[in-house]
């Protein structure tokens, strides 16, 4: 394609935008939508409300996620995040292309609105909708692996050979960051538990990044830090507004353990492992050694302390060879799939996988 396209991972928490050939995304931004009433229509109805980006602070409960645990339930709010991501770029070229990555679980339907919203409403040259996990598997400079992503909405495993996905080989759990911070909303503010309430968003989410970590066994840390004095570690401390100290309990620091052990929390299984183990035995065994050896981490969840060091312990208990899990992971792994997309935007074995807007157009008319 040309020297230059648009890469754009949207997520279901976050999403990441920004010129291929960069490092990083230039765009990094919570996947949120607000509308706010207008004079025409002051109530809570869909008609003539004016929808804008994030959290709106003069009405924090009229925010939401477009998008969620993958699936797009907001297409009014998607268009808007795309035409202001496509708005900022187009102020220094007109006609850029347009890579999209999408989730497994979107639908025929979903491919058709986004290519509908792209060259009728955006009028972009060309657009290729490309495979998030397959992106990250990218972004490692493998061709072969098992990719492990745990974002925002979803966890997903998948094996991949030679840049193809592996038949059957996709798991897919339905548990991931945001039920880590519902975990933490409810047990940090009990009955008074408010996802719109500011301060307590604020909370969780320092609480999140800068506090929890994932055992490498649950049972001893949790002797460990209960035998802690109350106080003795400050880093268990958060304020509340009226500057009230107030002590994280142990599971609170320890709520990654979520990825691990499900159960433990109330949740549906199977954890991280569990699905690794079930994508693996959908592969014929004689690729074992060589799909261990690739084990690919990506997304925020593998950012917390702990984590994949947590995940190698896992493997090595199933017995799929005799070759050692070998995972892969660097610092920006929660960019790995749009970092993927900047690579394979200027490949030219894609080529023939992107739309351009006369196909588009020609085939609307058939």
């Amino acid at each position: 394609m040309g020297s230059r396209t648009i890469i754009i991972d949207h997520g279901s928490g976050f999403l990441k935008a920004g010129l291929s050939g960069w490092n990083e995304p230039q765009m990094v931004f919570p996947s949120i939508v607000n509308y706010i009433p207008c004079r025409e229509n002051p109530g809570p109805s869909y008609a003539r409300r004016r929808v804008s980006l994030g959290i709106d602070f003069c009405h924090p409960d009229t925010f939401s996620y477009p998008i969620e645990r993958g699936r797009v339930l907001n297409w009014e709010g998607v268009e808007h995040i795309w035409t202001f991501v496509l708005e900022k770029h187009r102020q220094e070229q007109e006609d850029f292309p347009v890579m999209i990555t999408e989730s497994p679980l979107r639908e025929p339907s979903d491919r058709r609105k986004t290519m509908e919203i792209m060259f009728e409403l955006l009028d972009v040259p060309s657009v290729l909708l490309a495979d998030q996990l397959e992106m990250s598997l990218y972004a490692s400079g493998l061709l072969t692996g098992v990719v492990v992503d745990s974002g925002y909405g979803l966890t997903r495993v998948k094996s991949f050979h030679l840049g193809r996905p592996l038949p059957s080989s996709c798991k897919t759990l339905e548990f991931a960051g945001q039920d880590l911070s519902a975990y933490l909303f409810k047990s940090l503010f009990k009955e008074d538990c408010n996802r719109h309430n500011l301060f307590q968003l604020e909370t969780v989410a320092t609480t999140q990044m800068g506090k929890c970590y994932v055992p490498q066994n649950l049972a001893e840390a949790l002797d460990f830090r209960q035998s802690l004095p109350s106080g003795s570690d400050e880093s268990n401390i958060y304020q509340l507004p009226d500057g009230t100290p107030v002590e994280l309990t142990p599971m609170q620091r320890l709520a990654p353990e979520m990825f691990f052990s499900p159960q433990v929390f109330d949740l549906p299984g199977p954890s991280i492992s569990q699905a690794f183990a079930e994508s693996m035995e959908t592969c014929d065994a004689t690729m074992h050694p060589l799909l261990m050896s690739h084990v690919v981490a990506c997304g925020g969840n593998t950012l917390y302390h702990g984590f994949t060091k947590r995940l190698y312990e896992e493997l090595a208990a199933y017995h799929f060879s005799t070759t050692e899990a070998i995972i892969w992971g660097g610092s920006n792994r929660n960019f790995s799939v749009w970092l993927g997309a900047s690579v394979v935007a200027h490949l030219s074995t894609y080529r023939s996988e992107w739309m351009t807007r006369e196909e588009y157009d020609e085939s609307m008319r058939l």
